[in-house]
This record gives C-alpha cells, structure tokens and sequence, in this order.
C-alpha cells in the first residue's frame, strides 16, 4: 500500500511479484475494497493492482476534472512502479477509466473487461444535478441511496453489514472529488469512437443493474470489435461484490483466454502478449453466470472541422443550462426564430461563455445582477439553475441578489429572492 503524489493515485498491490499486472479500476463512491472477494482467486496468476480515486478512502484530495485526466495519472503511478503494459477490469467509472486508456493509450493495455459500464452513463443533466445536491446538502443523501442504486433489494435486506459498508464507503469520500467526478461524468461520451477499441474486451453486466445495465452493456458489445458480453443473473450495478465468485470466474477465464505471459528473449523477462481470442463464454459449460455473444457493427468513423464558435456555443450552453433546457428551446424555434437560437448559441455562448477571462462562477454572478437589473424573471429562473451547475452555493446566490438590492433596487431584488428560492428549493431538495 501507498500514498502517492497529487500527480498519481493511492495504490496497492497483491501477487508474486514476478507475476503480469492486472489492474482493478474502483466505481465512483467506492475504495479498493470492493475487490477483496476477487483478489484471492486472481492473485494466483496475476499481480493485482488496486487503486483509489481522489478523495476516495483516505486517497488525498485532488480532483481530477476528466477520465483522461484520471487515465494519465494512473499510468503516473504505474510508470513510476516500472509497469509498462497491463490487463485492466473495471467497475462502472473504473470501467470509464478503462475505456479511456484502450482509446488514448492502446499501447498500454492487453486485455479489457468492462463491469457495469458504459459508453456515456445517464445524461450529462443527471450527474451535474447530483454535484448540485452534493455542493448543497453533502454526500449523506447520496450514500443513504447508495444500496437501491447498487444492489438488489434481496441482497440488501440479507446481508445489512454489506449495505452499511457501502454508505459508510460514500459518506467518507471527500465531497469536492465526488463532484468533480460527476462532471467528468457529465462530459464522458464515447459511443462514437467504439470502433477504436482494439483489444479483446468482456462486457460485464448484472441482469438487474437499473443503473447500467444490459441495453448499455450491448451498445458496448456492438460497437467495440473484438467484444463479448456476460450478463450475470440476480445481480445489480455493484456485482463484484453481490455475485463475487460469478465475477471472479469470468475475470480469470477472459484474461486467461485473451492475454498469457510470454518469454522475451531480447529482455530476458516475462513480456505480455495478447493470444487468438477463443469464444470460450459461449463454449464453456457452466451453470451460471449466462453469457451471451453480440454481433459486431461497424462504427461510421468521427468527423472533424475547424472550430466554430457555434460548435464551442452550443456544448457550453448545454454545459450551463441543461440538456433538456437547450433542447427544449431549439425544439420550439421554427423559421421565423431558429436564427435568434443559433445567434444567441454562437455569440452569448460561443464568443462570450466560453472567454477565458472569468470562470463560469464568476459569469453566473455578473448575468444573475444583470437580469435582476433587466427585471427578466424568467431568464433569472433558468439562470440560477445554471449558477447552482457552475458551483455556487444557495448561500452565494443570496448574497449575489442582497448585493443587487442595493445597487438594482429592492422591489427587483424582491422578485428575484421569490424566483432563486423557488428553484433552489426544487434543485437542492433530494430525491428518496
């Protein structure tokens, strides 16, 4: 076990010494400790290497704003460790992480397997409302509903000393690192780039997981080539730890299949190698887990131009305001308003949003004095939603509209105070 750097993550490892890495990427709000049950069986082939994200189980506090951001510092950490090419498993934002490095770094990676992932979790809406029920009442709301996101109401009721870890897991994660997670959630979208996914990959999924469950697991499946997928019954989002020894087998026949040690004669060490894939999930005897194998398509291939101010517009403005906001509004303009949308999307959000001068904190204060200046109730409405997302407090907006009572007036103050209460009233409160 160690502490490392704010350029690298909190590690440890388990396994010969002498033996092939193998990497177990943690889901969002959980530590290392969600793979105790697997580490045994795997430790027999493989050295396991476990590690925390930012602020998770004691791991220092330092954000990471992006998977990319999280991949480059777990080849840090692993570069410093002398490991050069890996088999990676992941869980949910441990199975994000994965994806990443088989895009970015390909040259790095052996074999994949993907647990409860997918290729863009929910909406980008979804995880920047959390950060704002996070930022407002702290992570207790989100660790009490861990165990209905996570496990299977049997399972919950059967074993409560496992229910209690997992809320005592979240609630002991560092809020600012749990936010800024869900942000790199939020922006986290590769179902367009599947198709570069080049080593043999499990897709691993409970056939009860409400959060990620089967439809994503066979988008992955279709889009990446060399991919099979694994559904494994009476299980829900965390099914390393509901169904353990289902986990653990299929881990150990994919890596056993997909990627063998080799002799390298010009070093004189152990070098890894990925071998033929045999289509051994679906050949293999066994009572359960079910595995199942989906066809692969072809991914049309990404295109790209030169920026535009309307492009960076509308991502910011999507960003700021809300998907469902920024589509609602576009689904409402026709002939005679359609190019107002696209002048507000390139010129507000594209030239002025996306400035490098101030931060988005700092805009949603000047824009929520302005309106209330302009008695625009309706844009303040949007607006402060769009302020909680940017990050300030309820407490912050209070003070952004008592400063704006002295200078804009206090019967415009008045009105603003009764629009900002209502929707930080319907932002902040959590969901049961």
């Amino acid at each position: 076990m160690s502490e490392t750097p704010k350029s690298a993550l909190q590690y440890r490892f388990d396994g010969p010494e002498d033996a092939p890495v193998l990497i177990l990427g943690p889901s969002l709000g959980t530590t290392w400790h969600m793979w105790d049950r697997q580490v045994p069986e795997l430790t027999k082939q493989w050295r396991v290497f476990r590690f925390d994200l930012p602020g998770h189980g004691g791991a220092p506090a330092y954000p990471a704003g992006s998977l990319a951001d999280l991949a480059g510092r777990l080849l840090v950490t692993l570069e410093g460790l002398g490991v050069q090419r890996f088999g990676y498993a992941g869980c949910a934002f441990g199975g994000a992480i994965g994806i990443e490095l088989a895009l970015r770094h390909p040259e790095r990676l052996a074999s994949l397997a993907l647990i409860a992932a997918s290729p863009r979790f929910g909406t980008a809406d979804e995880f920047r409302q959390r950060g704002v029920i996070v930022r407002t009442n702290g992570l207790d709301p989100i660790a009490r509903s861990s165990p209905d996101r996570w496990f299977t109401t049997g399972f919950a009721a059967a074993q409560p000393a496992i229910t209690d870890w997992a809320v005592q897991m979240v609630r002991t994660t560092d809020p600012g690192c749990y936010i800024t997670a869900c942000e790199a959630l939020a922006s986290f979208d590769v179902r367009g780039e599947l198709g570069r996914v080049g080593v043999p990959t499990l897709v691993l999924v409970g056939s009860d997981d409400q959060v990620t469950g089967p439809a994503e697991a066979r988008t992955l499946v279709a889009g990446i080539p060399d991919a099979r997928l694994a559904v494994v019954p009476g299980a829900s989002h965390l099914v390393p730890v509901e169904q353990p020894a289902a986990v653990t087998d299929l881990l150990v026949r994919h890596f056993s299949t997909a990627w063998q040690p080799a002799f390298d004669s010009t070093t004189g060490q152990m070098a890894i190698q990925a071998a033929p894939v045999k289509p051994v999930l679906a050949a293999a005897p066994q009572p359960a887990p079910i595995a199942e194998i989906a066809p692969a398509v072809a991914v049309p291939p990404q295109t790209s131009g030169r920026p535009d101010p309307y492009d960076a517009g509308i991502k910011v403005r999507r960003e700021v305001l809300g998907d469902a906001h920024v589509d609602r509004a576009l689904a409402q303009a026709d002939e005679f308003s359609g190019d107002f949308q696209e002048f507000i999307t390139r010129y507000a959000w594209g030239e002025i949003w996306d400035r490098p001068g101030l931060d988005r904190r700092s805009r949603s204060c000047v824009t929520l004095t302005a309106l209330v200046a302009g008695g625009h109730l309706d844009e303040l409405a949007f607006h402060t939603r769009a302020a909680l997302r940017n990050g300030l407090t309820p407490n912050e907006i209070k003070e952004v509209l008592l400063q704006a009572a002295v200078y804009c007036g206090v019967p415009a103050a008045n009105s603003a105070f009764k629009v900002a209460q209502q929707v930080i009233r319907e932002e902040t409160t959590p969901t049961e």
